[in-house]
C-alpha cells in the first residue's frame, strides 16, 4: 500500500492506540489486514483521517469494542470447505475406534460453528463414537465466545445455515430450527467447551489429538507465524493431527515434522 510519510505516521498512531487501549496486539498481524479492518471502521464512523480516528479510539470505549470485534471477526460457517470434512470424518472414525478419549481443539473458533461442526459430525456418523469426543473452541474475542456459547445462528441474505448443514445425514437431530433461526441442541453443546485464548501470546494448551487452526495464519505477519506454530506444536503430541486452512501451509522449515494425510485438503499428522 502506498502512503505519504505523514499518512504513515498517522496510521502508526492508530496502531499505537490499539496496542494501548484495545485487547489486541496489532504487531502480530500483517499490515494489509489491519488496514482493511481499520478503514472499514473509519467509514462506519464517517471519519477519513487517521488522526481523527485515533482520537475517537482514545475517547470512545464503544468504538474500541467495535474495532476489537472488527479485528477479530473471521469468515466462518458450519462445515466450511466440505471436502476437508470428509477427510476429517475418517480421522475421527479412526481415532474413536482406537482411543478412549479424543480431544479436539478449534482455534480460533469465531462464533463456534467449527467446533459445533466437529461435535455434530461425531453425533451424526454411526461409525464415530461421540462419547469419546471432547471439543474445545477458543478465541481472542469475548463477544465471539458469548455467541458461540449461545449456539444460535440465523440465515441471512449472505448466510444459508440449512445449506451449511448439508454434510449431515439428519441435521434436524442436532439443530432445532424455527424459521430462519437455528439452535444447536443440548446433546451437541455437551461435547463442546469454550475458553478465551490468544494463539500468539498465550502459548500452548494441554496436548490434543486433533487441532484445527484454519484461516488464522493468512492474517499473521510472517515474522510471527513461527510463534503460532510453536503454540500448535507444543499442543500436539506425536501422531496427532493438524488441520490448517485451504490457502495455508506448514512453514518450509517445519515440514519434516508433518506427514500429509491429505496435502490438498491441508490435513497433516505430527511426527
Amino acid at each position: 500500500m502506498s502512503r505519504s510519510s505523514d499518512e504513515e505516521f498517522a496510521f502508526a498512531g492508530v496502531l499505537r492506540q490499539i496496542a494501548d487501549s484495545v485487547a489486541f496486539k496489532p504487531g502480530y498481524y500483517n499490515e494489509s489486514y489491519l488496514d482493511r479492518r481499520i478503514s472499514a471502521r473509519m467509514r462506519r464512523c464517517d471519519i477519513d483521517d487517521h488522526e481523527a480516528y485515533e482520537r475517537r479510539l482514545r475517547e470512545d470505549p464503544a468504538e474500541r469494542e467495535a474495532l476489537m470485534a472488527a479485528l477479530t471477526i473471521n469468515v466462518t460457517g458450519f462445515f466450511r470447505n466440505p471436502e476437508m470434512w470428509e477427510v476429517f470424518r475418517d480421522v475421527l472414525r479412526r481415532r474413536t475406534a482406537d482411543q478412549r478419549r479424543v480431544r479436539v481443539w478449534s482455534a480460533p473458533c469465531a462464533d463456534g460453528r467449527e467446533p459445533y461442526s466437529v461435535a455434530m459430525l461425531a453425533c451424526d456418523d454411526p461409525e464415530i463414537d461421540e462419547r469419546r469426543v471432547e471439543v474445545l473452541g477458543t478465541d481472542i474475542s469475548d463477544e465471539a465466545l458469548d455467541a458461540a456459547r449461545e449456539g444460535v445462528y440465523h440465515t441471512t441474505r449472505t448466510t444459508d445455515i440449512a445449506a451449511e448443514l448439508e454434510p449431515l445425514s439428519t441435521p434436524a437431530d442436532w439443530v432445532d430450527r424455527d424459521g430462519d433461526t437455528f439452535s444447536v441442541t443440548d446433546r451437541v453443546q455437551e461435547l463442546v467447551a469454550f475458553d478465551r485464548h490468544d494463539m500468539v501470546q498465550d502459548g500452548a494448551r494441554e496436548a490434543f489429538d486433533v487441532v484445527l487452526c484454519r484461516n488464522l495464519l493468512i492474517y499473521i505477519d510472517s515474522e510471527h507465524k513461527g510463534a503460532v506454530f510453536d503454540t500448535l506444536e507444543a499442543s500436539l503430541s506425536p501422531g496427532s493431527v493438524l488441520v490448517v486452512g485451504m490457502t495455508e501451509s506448514v512453514p518450509p522449515d517445519r515440514r519434516d515434522r508433518y506427514e500429509p494425510i491429505d496435502k490438498r485438503r491441508r490435513v497433516f499428522r505430527r511426527q
